[in-house]
């Protein structure tokens, strides 16, 4: 009788220790699971919020006013062709057929009702890493310098003359946004840009701005 007891209470033991190392692995387990959900979790948080920081506008520009102009094409004989404009370089759209000067940001003929405006933001081409901004109306008549912006797509080009250097851009972007007086510019810090910004055509409360990347540049 006394084996046969001692054999019983060493199989409950047998089991109790069985049965107590199942349910350590299972907490284990459950504890190892629940940490690689919120890892997991953690880590979709973090990309996200990377994606998202990627596409927080890297500046905040003050532009002037740029609409959808229309004018009577008689106001184009009106203008003085005797004013001269100390243009300190130009640009040029080749698939629109477009090239006109524009002057230093800090001139007074630096006003979008006479030529092309240069955001005060703005950085000059030859400044690695910088941000040309230039504005200008579309619509009809004289002013609308970017009548034909809105052809433009990815991939297209434009130049840049400035110093003796032409600058050879690319479109990587093109994205609209409400009239407020500022645009944000979403590009990459690391490239040199060059951002054109007009109205929306047949739109009265947007714009749209491209974003172009420097190519290459060549010495003339």
């Amino acid at each position: 009788m006394e084996r046969n007891n001692n054999n019983k209470n060493a199989k409950v033991a047998v089991i109790g220790t069985i049965i107590l190392m199942i349910s350590t692995f299972a907490l284990g387990y459950n504890y190892i699971h629940e940490k690689k959900i919120v890892a997991f979790d953690y880590m979709t948080d973090v990309l996200v919020s990377s994606d998202e920081s990627n596409q927080e506008p890297m500046d905040t520009v003050s532009v002037e006013k740029v609409d959808e102009v229309v004018s009577d094409e008689s106001e184009s004989t009106n203008i003085d062709s005797s004013i001269y404009y100390d243009y300190i370089g130009y640009l040029e759209i080749p698939k629109i057929g477009f090239k006109k000067g524009f002057v230093d940001k800090n001139s007074p003929d630096n006003d979008v009702e006479q030529n092309l405006f240069v955001a005060l933001a703005s950085t000059y081409p030859d400044v690695e890493g910088g941000n040309l901004i230039i504005a200008g109306h579309s619509g009809t008549g004289y002013k609308a310098f970017f009548r034909d912006l809105y052809r433009l797509q990815k991939e297209d080009e434009a130049f840049v003359t400035y110093q003796n250097v032409r600058y050879h851009y690319k479109v990587v972007n093109i994205y609209q946004q409400k009239k407020t007086g500022k645009i944000a510019v979403y590009r990459d810090y690391d490239k040199t840009t060059l951002t054109l910004v007009t109205c929306t055509k047949d739109d009265d409360e947007h714009q749209t701005v491209y974003i172009l990347e420097l190519i290459d540049k060549t010495t003339i």
